[in-house]
């Protein structure tokens, strides 16, 4: 059985109107130490031990920020959670290939329609 409780958040993403200029905000401004963009319109960051990831205000996140739990198992996760009433946007799938393992994502919504994401890194 799946709870987020003892899940650690990975990454917080921050929806931007314009990621360059939030990009030198917490860069410089904020002191946050910048990891890497990923091209013009993703910036990440490294918070103790959470990544946050600067992105445009577009798709499923318009508006909101969401944040994403690291599960060990994301289809696992998925189904048990869907079976206790999380109404899931998509199913999980590999969004990058990492030099060590592949990140997997799945959103869903909260009570309040927030996005919120399962996170998995599946290492060979």
């Amino acid at each position: 059985m799946t709870t987020l409780a003892q899940s650690r958040i990975g990454q917080i993403a921050i929806v931007c109107k314009d990621v360059a200029r939030a990009t030198a905000f917490y860069r410089d401004v904020l002191g946050v130490p910048f990891l890497f963009s990923a091209g013009p319109s993703l910036s990440f960051f490294r918070c103790g031990d959470v990544r946050l990831m600067l992105s445009p205000a577009e798709g499923e996140a318009n508006g909101t920020s969401v944040l994403y739990f690291f599960v060990p198992a994301i289809d696992a996760a998925k189904k048990d959670l869907a079976e206790k009433g999380a109404r899931f946007i998509d199913e999980p799938h590999m969004i990058a290939q990492m030099p060590d393992h592949e990140l997997w994502l799945c959103e869903f919504r909260d009570s309040e329609s927030n996005v919120l994401a399962l996170m998995e890194e599946r290492r060979p």
